[in-house]
């Protein structure tokens, strides 16, 4: 591989002109592209084949206002007052009126009319049913129902407007999530010592960064693409977008301080560094394509956007780079007598004191009681992990919406004067009914599940756990009914989702004793259904990660020990990554800082998504950093000399780019959305402690730990293997006594 990798570095070097218009050309397509064939977003979240989604669909077909898009009014008298004193009831009709009126309403049911008044009194809730979907609702159709109510609040009530229209909104990138960049431009000057370098770093990543979302974004207007994909696509995109070409253009400048020919120094960078390049990345890209496996159309596409935008990082870093540093010549080289030239000629020295540079040190301090240091971050690591064990999924509605939101006042508003679980009703759908007897199989179904009235107002005797009451309608021609079924829990409690089970048990018997199809469905329903499968697919999928990790790195390193060692650290990384997820998002800890508007599970698609790029920056740090150590070993060096030599040359870039891959993720956290918000931040703690305190601090104590045995390999299959030649070796090989060209200062 470095070999093939050298020759394209060297031809994009030389051709370098070419290579540059061919990137600008490529750019300009996709711009090209994207405003002309370009769409919109669809945030729905659907699962083609599962029972409530086909049974959505069939409904849809049935009765499309009862499987339509729906809005909620609450209106909230004062204290001491009632929405039934004549002059906010008159108010309420006003509103109710002019909701009627408001472009794509399908109709509003009266509250009055359907006695949905609170316990108190206090409150009255109208639902609004639309004629659309919601994507085929206008920007303004919440600005322009929420008009509609002025006639309410003249009168003193509290309007709030909300449901599931509106539960969902696309994600916006503000200047905050450009502090990421920035940190990265410095951590940059200061690992090169050179705002040419830097400049050209980040200019690349930029470009990469520009073809894959622009590219993604071209597609939307013929694939279902959801307002996170892009998003996620430019947070990833832009770490390892500037991550890759860090790798190379570092081991370029070495090289040159060293006195190596611009052009043969470009080619042996991308031989080299270029090599592990596409190991990392070809580590992302297969992961986050393995999300297609799940089968969920909206994460097949999330996965597969933001792997499209890593490849091209990949193919920006091979090719654009060494066409950029043909064009830079030998000014890319340290000044002499600068620090980073200093530094470098120390390096290549092999000085007698390699404890001088600052990853040395470390390296020494971790291996001296390599066991003590095991043990202890074992033990640390282990106990940040323990609130991953509490780990609750489901998808986002209004109650992860910020406080000052109308969505969220809405459903707080609906949950304290009617009930949790009236934010997320169930249905369940009867097709194929006698329509002779349609109204009365409906009324026994809806007893079976919510029992018979006691005669106290609000009390149901019989029926299922934690329904709250449920409502039967027949729909369309007559051989179809729906019963409503209101939990008296929350949409997203553990609660609701046992209920759904409970109701497809008894539709077994339903069926039976109706002779219809009895399933069970609508928004909640499909939310839970999104969220089970995503669960079920969680340990296949690491189970497929991690015997990846344990391959690809079997054919790096040609060790049994260190792909395991390898595996094993990067579960701890994800263990912790949960856990602080788990801690923050689900049990409230410093939620404040970090902008969390409400406590609850954490979005389903989450541990699998940071699963697939927590794994590809995790043998990112592994190889640059091992695979110093073996050449060093392979080399002759004592097994913890040769430790302690790897983190010498490697650490330094190893920790600029797991700054910058912080710095990028962390900068997200900013954003409302409470769906980036905990990818960006589970993301930032992983790649922080898998950098820091898995590969740079347990890897080299493991390593010094297991002595020769960690390089062990089989013979019979060390002869199977193929070479994959990662360090470079074959081009050390090679000519060894080319005489340099003189490099300028």
């Amino acid at each position: 591989m470095s070999t093939l990798l050298y020759r394209l570095g060297r031809a994009a070097y030389r051709r370098r002109a070419l290579f540059t218009a061919a990137w600008v050309a490529v750019l300009g397509a996709v711009i090209a592209l994207f405003l002309t064939i370009g769409g919109e977003f669809d945030d729905e979240f659907t699962i083609p084949g599962s029972e409530s989604q086909t049974a959505l669909d069939r409904l849809d077909e049935v009765a499309p206002a009862a499987a339509g898009v729906s809005a909620d009014l609450v209106f909230v008298a004062p204290d001491g007052s009632t929405v039934t004193d004549p002059q906010y009831a008159q108010a309420i009709g006003a509103a109710v009126a002019a909701a009627g009126q408001v472009d794509d309403v399908a109709a509003v049911q009266d509250p009055f009319t359907t006695q949905q008044i609170s316990p108190d009194g206090r409150a009255a809730l109208a639902t609004v049913t639309y004629s659309v979907g919601p994507l085929e609702l206008e920007e303004d159709a919440l600005e322009r129902l929420q008009s509609a109510t002025a006639p309410a609040e003249d009168a003193g009530l509290e309007v709030a407007v909300g449901g599931g229209a509106f539960n969902s909104g696309a994600v916006t990138v503000g200047p905050l999530e450009l502090i990421g960049v920035v940190v990265a431009v410095l951590v940059l000057v200061i690992t090169f010592g050179s705002l040419l370098a830097a400049g050209m770093n980040l200019l690349v990543a930029l470009v990469g960064v520009g073809i894959g979302l622009t590219g993604l974004l071209a597609l939307s207007g013929v694939i279902t693409l959801s307002s996170t994909a892009p998003t996620l696509a430019l947070m990833i995109g832009l770490a390892v977008g500037i991550d890759y070409t860090l790798f190379i253009v570092s081991r370029h400048r070495s090289q040159l301080a060293q006195g190596m020919a611009p052009e043969e120094s470009a080619g042996r960078a991308t031989g080299t560094a270029g090599s592990a390049v596409v190991f990392a990345g070809l580590t992302v890209v297969i992961a986050l394509s393995g999300l297609a496996v799940v089968n969920i159309p909206f994460l097949t596409v999330m996965g597969l956007g933001a792997a499209g935008t890593v490849l091209v990082a990949v193919l920006v870093a091979l090719t654009l780079v060494p066409a950029l540093l043909g064009f830079a010549g030998a000014r890319m080289a340290p000044k002499p007598g600068s620090r980073a030239h200093r530094r470098e000629l120390a390096l290549a020295a092999h000085a007698d004191s390699p404890a001088r540079t600052g990853g040395a040190r470390w390296a020494r301090l971790v291996t001296r009681r390599p066991a003590l240091t095991v043990l202890g971050v074992l033990a640390a690591l282990l106990v940040c992990a323990i609130p991953a064990a509490q780990l609750q999924l489901a998808l986002p509605d209004a109650s992860s919406a910020g406080e000052e939101t109308p969505q969220r006042q809405a459903y707080d508003a609906i949950a304290e004067y009617f009930g949790p679980g009236v934010n997320g009703p169930l249905l369940v759908f009867l097709d194929g009914l006698d329509p002779a007897t349609a109204e009365q199989t409906a009324g026994q179904a809806a007893v079976s599940i919510g029992g018979t009235p006691t005669g106290t107002p609000g009390e149901f005797e019989g029926g299922l756990d934690d329904v709250a009451y449920a409502a039967p309608q027949v729909v369309g021609d007559g051989t179809a009914a729906i019963v409503s079924v209101v939990p008296e829990s929350g949409p997203q409690s553990e609660e609701t989702s046992a209920l759904v089970g409970d109701l497809r048990d008894l539709g077994d018997d339903l069926e039976t004793e109706t002779g219809a199809e009895v399933s069970v469905t609508g928004q909640t329903a499909v939310a839970i259904d999104v969220s089970d499968r995503l669960a079920d697919a969680l340990l296949p999928f690491t189970v497929v990660v991690v015997g990846l990790a344990l391959v690809l790195l079997l054919l790096v390193f040609r060790s049994i020990l260190v792909p395991v060692k390898a595996a094993l650290g990067f579960l701890l990384s994800v263990g912790v990554s949960f856990g602080a997820v788990v801690a923050v998002f689900q049990w409230g800890w410093l939620m404040d800082l970090f902008g969390v508007p409400a406590t609850g599970p954490v979005i389903s698609f989450m541990p699998i998504l940071l699963m697939a790029v927590l794994f590809g920056l995790a043998m990112d740090y592994e190889v640059f950093l091992v695979s110093r150590m073996r050449e060093e070993y392979v080399h002759g060096a004592e097994p913890r000399e040769a430790v302690v030599a790897g983190m010498r040359h490697a650490s330094r870039v190893v920790v600029a780019a797991a700054l910058i891959m912080f710095s990028v993720f962390g900068s997200f956290v900013t954003i409302e959305d409470v769906t980036v918000k905990a990818i960006a931040f589970g993301l930032a703690v992983g790649v922080l402690v898998d950098a820091f305190v898995v590969r740079m601090t347990l890897v080299p104590a493991v390593l010094a730990l297991l002595g020769r045995s960690a390089w062990w390999l089989p013979r019979w299959l060390d002869r199977a293997l193929p070479d994959l030649d990662i360090e470079g070796a074959k081009l050390s090989a090679r000519d060894d006594d080319r005489v340099p060209e003189p490099v300028a200062g």
